[in-house]
């Protein structure tokens, strides 16, 4: 059964024509701010997720997950192991084979088997690589300037200091620990 707010945010929507209510506009009028804010990051950080995941498939052909290794990869110029990887993108081995089997192929990063250790490989950004993660990271700079242009510059940095206490206090585990 939905309660009085959940009906009231889908008439309103399908009044504007939006039938896509997201999870925020549906919460309870009666959630803790707390609950209402975590809906709101959540809703927040699915939307941006979403438009700079179809900007980089519409303009660079690629994925969210292989710009991230190539990033990873940029700034360790010296190569990373495959576990390593796997640990800094927090995915399993078997998905960061895929993403370094297919940026291989594409001529982006390299594998070679580490000197000690056979069983161990190092990947490695490619020049080209390197120039690919330099120009989507710009691209995305320029997309998510264009994504927040409604918000004025000081709210911006406001909303930034906000969510640093927020993360500084998750981390910290809040006062109950």
């Amino acid at each position: 059964m939905k309660g009085p707010a959940t009906a009231a945010a889908e008439t309103s929507a399908e009044a504007q024509g939006d039938v896509s209510v997201d999870v925020e506009a549906a919460a309870d009028l009666a959630a803790s701010p707390e609950m209402r804010l975590w809906l709101r990051l959540s809703a927040c950080a699915v939307l941006i997720g979403a438009r700079l995941r179809s900007r980089l498939r519409d303009e660079f052909s690629t994925t969210q997950p292989r710009f991230d290794l190539l990033c990873l990869l940029d700034r360790q110029p010296e190569g990373l192991t495959m576990g390593e990887l796997s640990k800094r993108m927090m995915v399993t081995n078997g998905n960061v084979t895929g993403i370094v089997e297919r940026l291989s192929a594409d001529g982006l990063v390299t594998r070679a088997a580490a000197s000690n250790d056979r069983r161990m490989q190092f990947v490695r950004i490619t020049p080209e690589g390197s120039a690919l993660a330099q120009a989507i990271a710009a691209a995305q700079r320029r997309w998510l300037a264009e994504l927040m242009e409604g918000m004025p510059h000081g709210d911006v940095v406001q909303l930034m200091g906000l969510l640093g206490k927020l993360k500084n206090t998750v981390r910290g585990g809040g006062v109950r620990g």
